[in-house]
């Protein structure tokens, strides 16, 4: 008898996870994982600054997240897994070294003030709320591209895919979003 491989490649990938969930056969998170290896590779490497180190960090990654994947509510897999890999790279780097700096170019740490206003547990409401409304007034496609960049933790790549916006464009509407944004923000700040 021969043993006929499933064609998973054409599945998406929460039809790949919900197939998993549902019937635990490894080849479905296989198939899965293996679309994001360089992904996770790039992003580690990114992180941890050595090749074996991101090698191990995404079979550590792997060897984790298999047994236990199914417990987890993920509405879009691939925003999900890049969140997990990222805070799998910096608890290593704080077990390593709690001290340690990460250097971050401007296409990861975007935008200092911003990011802080945006972090709930440092921000007292009124910020919040002047943050909120600051977006508000933003122009649409600015709107949607500083949501998705800061809020939903998307690549330009991957807003790129999900709005059809150019990449130029992209940069530029985050570019021009934050600029917007911190002008609002300094002139409606309370003394």
């Amino acid at each position: 008898m021969r043993l006929v491989k499933k064609n998973n490649s054409k599945l998406s990938d929460e039809e790949l996870l919900a197939a998993y969930c549902k019937t635990s056969d490894p080849e479905y998170f296989g198939e899965l994982y293996n679309r994001y290896i360089p992904l996770l590779y790039g992003l580690c490497l990114k992180y941890l600054q050595q090749e074996e180190k991101a090698e191990d960090a995404v079979m550590q990654l792997f060897e984790e997240l298999f047994p236990k994947i199914a417990s987890y509510e993920i509405k879009t897999f691939r925003t999900w897994i890049y969140s997990v890999a990222k805070n799998h790279c910096l608890q290593l780097l704080r077990k390593n070294d709690p001290e340690i700096t990460v250097d971050f170019s401007t296409q990861f740490m975007e935008f200092a003030d911003m990011l802080h206003l945006l972090n709930d547990e440092e921000s007292d409401d009124e910020r919040w709320k002047l943050l909120q409304s600051c977006l508000e007034k933003l122009p649409e496609k600015q709107q949607v591209a500083i949501r998705k960049f800061f809020y939903e933790e998307m690549s330009y790549a991957d807003i790129v895919e999900a709005t059809d916006y150019q990449l130029k464009n992209v940069k530029s509407y985050i570019q021009n979003g934050k600029r917007n944004l911190k002008i609002c923000i300094e002139n409606n700040m309370p003394s």
